[in-house]
């Protein structure tokens, strides 16, 4: 069960808290900066794409898909956000999180999309799931993707290419 606030400022938090860790991202992903990212993220996170069953797990792996997506989608731009507590999908436990809504386009297609984050308890990102649609959009982004972690070496080229 997700329980989702909307909020413009920060009230209830102390410290660094899953809406600083938030906007922290957000200015990260509009500044294209991949060393700033890292820092946000936990050793053992795990990202759910939308076009691939399971996640991609550890912060090498993450950093190098976050190196594709930033070079993969076009006018990139978030719209809006919510932040509350969501259960995790690795171990189903209760936990602060953010929703990032966007807008985007990639092969030449107009995306709309969500990013769900989801926050250990110093603050950084330990779970990652990406939404978007519609289902044009996410052939188009994830043919896009699959070809830049190809071309990175981080995955191997399908066998049926």
């Amino acid at each position: 069960m997700i329980v989702i606030k909307k909020t413009s400022h920060i009230h209830d938090y102390e410290g660094e808290d899953a809406v600083t860790t938030a906007d922290r991202f957000r200015t990260a992903v509009n500044r294209r900066d991949l060393a700033a990212l890292d820092d946000l993220f936990t050793e053992d996170i795990r990202f759910y794409s939308p076009v691939k069953f399971t996640p991609f797990e550890g912060k090498p792996m993450v950093r190098g898909l976050f190196r594709v997506l930033l070079r993969t989608f076009e006018d990139f731009r978030y719209v809006g956000d919510y932040t509350g507590t969501a259960r995790t999908s690795a171990d189903d436990t209760s936990a602060d999180s953010a929703v990032l809504l966007f807008r985007a386009r990639a092969g030449g297609r107009e995306i709309h999309g969500i990013d769900l984050l989801h926050f250990d308890d110093d603050g950084r990102i330990k779970e990652f799931t990406v939404m978007v649609r519609p289902l044009s959009a996410v052939r188009a982004l994830g043919e896009a993707v699959l070809a830049g972690l190809v071309a990175d070496g981080l995955v191997p080229a399908p066998a049926d290419r």
